[in-house]
Order: C-alpha cells, then structure tokens, then sequence
C-alpha cells in the first residue's frame, strides 16, 4: 500500500468513534495530528495514545477557526489535510422545533464546513496541494422526518463539497465528501449478535478514508459513499 502523501492533519469535530480510529491511522502512517473540538478533555485518551495534539475550538465561530488553524500551523505545521467531522442536530417535529436550536444545529454542520474550507484553502492554495474531507451522512442525500435541522446542514456541506472540489481541485487541492450511509459501532452502540454487519465499522471507515488521500490527482474521488451491505439505498 501507497504511504500517504501529506505530513500534517487537523481534525475537526473530534470525538470517538470515526475521529478516533483516523487519529490512529494517521498517527500510524507517519502524520503530526492536531484534534480540535469544544471539550479537549474528552480527547486525553487518545491523545496520550497516539501523540495527536488537541485544541479547543468553536466550529461554528470564524474567529475561533482563524485561532486554531494559527494555532496548529505554529505547532505541526500548516495542516496538509483537513478533515471535518463536526455536526449538530435538532431533532422533532417540524412545528415543534425551537428556531435557534435548528439555526446552531446547521452552523455547526455547515457554516463551520465552510469555515474549515475556507482557511483551509488559505494555506493550501498557495502551496498547490493538499486534502480536504467532508463527513456527510444518509442526510446528505435524504432527509427523514423528524429530522429536518441534520438535513439541512448535511445537504448543505455536500454542497460545499461539489463547489469546493470544482474550485480548488484544479489548484491542486484534493476535496471530498463521504457519504456515512448507516450507523457506526462503538461501545455505546455495539452490533447485535443477531446482525453483526448492520453497524459500519470506525476502522473501516478510517481506512476508507486513508485510501481517498492516497489517490493519485489523476484519479481523484470528489465522493464516495459507505454503508454496511444489510443498509438499503
């Protein structure tokens, strides 16, 4: 297997789960991590694991992105890969759901996508290369009742991916969005026995996206999607 082009990563949104097990992976594949999310606490664990640095951030708050990505360039390095992982939600019914809270749930999972984007062109255009992953969700391309505030920010981001990806993939800049088309394991959500596969597995996942920046530019994937084989399209 091809090593992975890039020397620096920053995740944000950064939490168990997908996070974590990229943390690993790239931190095994020879890459300085930073991890940004709003309660750096959490990520002592995996910090003390892998070697990644942890920063606190607001994602969905312009200065505090600017801050962290100073804050990581002066640490690790301009981050060769961004990934963005962020999301909120404000679930019930449409009648019933509080204004602010579906407003917050979309800046999270979309005004903060573009955030990461935007300064993460900043310090990629220049040099002509570079990845940026977008997390989407089943949301991304199908909304459920009950769910109309994820859908919004996920249909949003997908968005952002496809004018990100026409913009700054001629630049030299590796842009794409994953569709997460299912449910992820972990230990509050362990697969039943009765279904082992009907979870995605976090370290699949990471890998998936390990092999999304081991492309080469000539055959670049703008998106992909994952999903265990029991989950219906």
């Amino acid at each position: 297997m091809s090593s992975i082009p890039y020397r620096t990563a920053l995740i944000i949104g950064a939490g168990p789960g997908i996070s974590a097990s990229l943390t690993r992976q790239l931190s095994a594949a020879g890459l300085a991590v930073a991890l940004a999310a709003r309660n750096v606490e959490k990520l002592a664990p995996l910090t003390a694991e892998t070697g990644a640095t942890a920063f606190a951030a607001e994602a969905a708050d312009p200065a505090s992105v600017a801050a962290l990505f100073a804050a990581v360039t002066a640490r690790i390095g301009a981050p060769e890969v961004v990934v963005y992982n962020a999301s909120a939600r404000a679930p019930g019914p449409l009648a019933e759901i509080e204004p602010e809270a579906l407003r917050r749930a979309v800046e999270i999972t979309a005004f903060g996508g573009f955030l990461a984007v935007q300064q993460a062109a900043r310090g990629m255009v220049p040099q002509g290369r570079g990845a940026i992953l977008l997390t989407g969700a089943t949301a991304s391309i199908k909304g459920f009742a009950g769910s109309a505030a994820f859908a919004m920010g996920k249909f949003a981001l997908r968005g952002l991916a496809q004018s990100a990806a026409r913009e700054l993939g001629p630049k030299g800049i590796h842009v794409a969005h994953v569709v997460i088309d299912g449910g992820v394991r972990s230990e509050r959500r362990p697969a039943s026995p009765d279904s082992p596969d009907s979870l995605l597995d976090p370290d699949a996942v990471a890998a998936a996206y390990g092999d999304l920046l081991r492309q080469p530019r000539s055959a670049w994937s703008f998106e992909i999607d994952l999903r265990p084989w029991v989950e219906r399209f």
